[in-house]
Parts: C-alpha cells; sequence; structure tokens
C-alpha cells in the first residue's frame, strides 16, 4: 500500500526523534561509566586525556536544477503535444457511432415525455387514453434503462481503448521529457497538474518549450498512430 507524503514525513520524523532519543541515552550512558570509573581511582592517578574531538564529516550537498510542467496542457488541442490531438481525433471517431446510437436514443425519450406530458394535461372533460398512456410509459421506461446500460458500456469501451492508444506516446513522452531535462542540467521536474504547488515562478515553467521541442522532433504522419 503507497503511504501518502504526511505519513512518510511523519515516519521520517519519528525515525530522527528515536536515533536522538538512543543517541542521548548511549551518551547518558558513557558519561555514567566515565563518572563511576574514576571515582574508583586513586587520587594520584594522572587522569586519562580525553580524545580528540571527532572532525565534522564533510558533507556532499547536491546540486540541483528543479523545473515545471503541466501535463494538462499536453492534451490542449491548440497548444499541446499534436500526437495527443491526434489520437484524440482517432479515439472519437472509432466510438461515433455508438455516440451518435445514444443521442438517437434521448432524443426519442425526450418525444415520449412531451407525448405523455400532452396526454396527462388534456382539458378537463376529455378522456383520457390510458392505454395509450400506459404503454408510452412503459416504452419510456424500458428506453432510459436500455439507454443507460449503453452509455455505461460505451464509456466502459472509450476508456480501455483510451489506454490503449495512450500508453505508448505516455512513455514516448516520459522518454522525451527525460531526454530534455538531462540536456539542460534539470535534475527534478514537478508535474503541477498532478503535485498541489504553492509557488512557482514563471521561469521555472518548462511546458511550452517542451511541447514545441517534441512536435519539432516528433511531426505527425500518417502513420503516427496504430490501426483500428
Amino acid at each position: 500500500m503507497k503511504k501518502n507524503k504526511a505519513s512518510v514525513r511523519t515516519e521520517a520524523f519519528n525515525g530522527k526523534s528515536m536515533s536522538k532519543h538512543l543517541f542521548l541515552s548511549s551518551l547518558l550512558v558513557v558519561l555514567v561509566v566515565a563518572g563511576t570509573a574514576s571515582a574508583q581511582r586513586p587520587a594520584t592517578t594522572t587522569p586519562t586525556p580525553a580524545p580528540a574531538a571527532a572532525a565534522a564529516a564533510n558533507v556532499n550537498i547536491p546540486v540541483s536544477k528543479m523545473a515545471v510542467i503541466y501535463s494538462d496542457i499536453f492534451l490542449d488541442p491548440k497548444g499541446g503535444i499534436l500526437k495527443y490531438s491526434a489520437l484524440i481525433t482517432k479515439l472519437n471517431s472509432e466510438f461515433q457511432k455508438q455516440k451518435d446510437e445514444i443521442n438517437q436514443m434521448q432524443q426519442r425519450g425526450q418525444a415520449l415525455e412531451a407525448e405523455i406530458g400532452k396526454l396527462q394535461s388534456a382539458p378537463a372533460g376529455t378522456p383520457i387514453d390510458q392505454k395509450s398512456l400506459q404503454l408510452k410509459s412503459d416504452q419510456l421506461e424500458q428506453l432510459k434503462k436500455d439507454g443507460q446500460r449503453k452509455a455505461e458500456d460505451a464509456q466502459a469501451n472509450y476508456n480501455r481503448r483510451r489506454g490503449e492508444l495512450f500508453q505508448p506516446l505516455q512513455e514516448e513522452v516520459a522518454r522525451a521529457l527525460e531526454v530534455y531535462a538531462k540536456a539542460r542540467g534539470i535534475t527534478l521536474i514537478l508535474d503541477a497538474a498532478q503535485v498541489p504547488m504553492v509557488y512557482a515562478a514563471d521561469s521555472t515553467d518548462i511546458t511550452k518549450a517542451f511541447i514545441v521541442e517534441f512536435n519539432s522532433k516528433n511531426p505527425v504522419t500518417a502513420s503516427t498512430t496504430p490501426p483500428q
């Protein structure tokens, strides 16, 4: 199970606190033992000189260069990655037939609702065709059930197909982003579309620059998208 950042920080803090307590306990034992040994020595004994303090360890602090991207802009049909736009167009075309069928069912349902409403709002004294009213009500109820089931199936198939089309491109973009970062000495990239950020200077945003470079090196061609 993945741990959220808050729990990781809490565990790290608890780990440091425990280490500190262990260190202090060990130090206390050393002091007590040293005091006891000193009390047992004869007064004439020359005190053992204290060892020289250990030199502070040299810690190499890594030099880092951080950048920020907004991955949701990759899907922008105008300013995003062109390959994503091509895949979205392909994906929508594959499901256009299902979309049209669902729209037709919705329109038929609206028409039935209007017919039922007209029968129910007949002028006072006008006999209502109960048989026709019940028939239309049954048709509407069945149409709603069929429409909902069809829409749910279409959405599930759409999401599955979207994953099949997008996964290779997502991996390609990730590799390109790594190459882009290494070429510019960037050691850390944060996706502001996924990680909440309080502040990031505009100069750290590489989204547009990366998109321009990726599009120039990976043009959309007839063979870009996989066959249906």
